[in-house]
């Protein structure tokens, strides 16, 4: 039985393993971290595309109980003058009754429910694994390296292991680093918002600011979740740092400051915010020539990390893990899966990374001749992205792609 090497727990390692164990092969997560979810106070919003991949394989419960919806988003000037109101539409003629709509939730509460889940199905999932190196011998199996002096062998190995992936340069040495955007993302919790102030339940608020963007919706307890992109450049571990007391304060009065001129609501949202404020440096990585080597291949952020601005870095990984999973269930060899699984993917994901570029570059202008044109998929709208559907049944062949 075909035995898969899962580098890094995070929400692309957990929904690989979910979906690996749906097409009957098995796994085993290797976690660098001891224990816990990196970025715990930060949240995010899953749209209809990755909800509708998690069903694929069964998990879409586990993250509807833990999660709340919203159904319309609200556009608002630096001015306080709403810009207008529409419906989030699922997308393409799959849209409407019984599709799942966008759910927000902590990125925290992401990650205990998916790694729930694969317990409940029996994966293991092996915490303080840091990979150093993996190689594939000639018969094709694949050995991984840790940093605590253990080894793992198995049949593939899947670097579903974030940004600063180590899968990604050993498989490709020469391969890009992620690039900085020029943007610093601020989550908040405002437990205490005026009702003049507040958005309307349902609903997400978008800010666009005189020098920032803020982003809100509305908690079933009433709490504000707000996020704001600012302007800001690459800071280091203990610049961001908001875990000691009077650190996310500094933080929250640095996005208060930047929105304080405006007639919105954003100043008020934010000056209103409880402890937990998070800061962390925005990043993307537009195109990672080479996802697989021999027994090796890059999903999620591993392979293209598209900056915040389009909220869809976890429903991406969550489409490439199964994704993945069918390939590998239906095409003989894992090179052929492999080759199969990029063809299906890579214009897709590069499309939402260029995407995500354009929105950050209204918060952080650049230069006319660095700006990208808009995608063919995007002139036809949003249904490329938010209707897209992966049918678990299909089978995939040679000539899927």
């Amino acid at each position: 039985m075909t035995h898969a090497l899962i580098i890094g727990g995070g929400i692309a390692g957990a929904t690989t393993a979910l979906s690996l164990d749906k097409a009957g092969i098995s796994s085993t997560v290797y976690e660098a971290y001891p224990v816990g979810a990196d970025d715990a106070g930060a949240f995010l919003v899953l749209f209809h595309n990755g909800l509708e991949a998690l069903r694929t394989i069964g998990a879409h419960q586990a993250v509807l109980g833990v999660s709340f919806p919203a159904e319309r988003v609200e556009m608002m000037a630096h001015t306080g003058d709403s810009m207008g109101e529409r419906p989030v539409s699922g997308g393409g003629a799959e849209g409407g009754a019984g599709v799942l709509g966008p759910r927000t939730l902590r990125r925290a509460t992401l990650y205990r429910a998916l790694h729930d889940e694969v317990a409940r199905r029996g994966v293991s999932i092996e915490h303080g694994k840091r990979l150093v190196t993996a190689g594939t011998a000639p018969d094709g199996r694949v050995s991984a390296h840790f940093a605590d002096g253990t080894r793992a062998e198995g049949d593939l190995l899947v670097g579903a292991d974030g940004l600063h992936s180590a899968t990604r340069t050993l498989i490709d040495p020469q391969a890009p680093a992620p690039r900085h955007t020029g943007q610093i993302t601020v989550c908040g919790y405002a437990p205490r918002v005026a009702p003049e102030a507040a958005p309307a339940p349902g609903t997400y608020r978008m800010i666009q600011g005189k020098r920032a963007f803020l982003g809100c919706t509305m908690a079933p307890d009433g709490e504000v979740w707000w996020f704001a992109n600012t302007p800001g450049g690459e800071l280091d571990r203990e610049q961001l740092a908001t875990a000691e007391p009077g650190q996310d304060a500094r933080w929250r009065d640095h996005v208060h400051g930047l929105f304080a001129d405006d007639a919105s609501p954003a100043a008020d949202i934010v000056r209103a915010s409880a402890e937990g404020t998070v800061a962390t440096n925005a990043y993307d990585l537009a195109r990672t020539p080479v996802w697989s080597r021999d027994s090796m291949v890059l999903l999620g952020d591993a392979a293209h990390a598209a900056a915040p601005n389009a909220a869809q870095g976890a429903s991406m990984a969550i489409e490439d893990a199964v994704v993945l999973a069918k390939c590998l269930r239906d095409l003989p060899t894992v090179g052929e899966a492999f080759a199969c699984f990029e063809s299906l993917r890579r214009e897709r994901v590069e499309a939402v990374v260029a995407r995500s570029a354009r929105l950050n570059d209204k918060v952080v202008p650049r230069p006319a001749e660095r700006q990208e044109g808009r995608s063919r998929q995007e002139e036809s709208g949003s249904d490329w992205l938010l209707g897209y559907r992966i049918d678990w049944d299909s089978p995939v062949t040679p000539s899927t792609a």
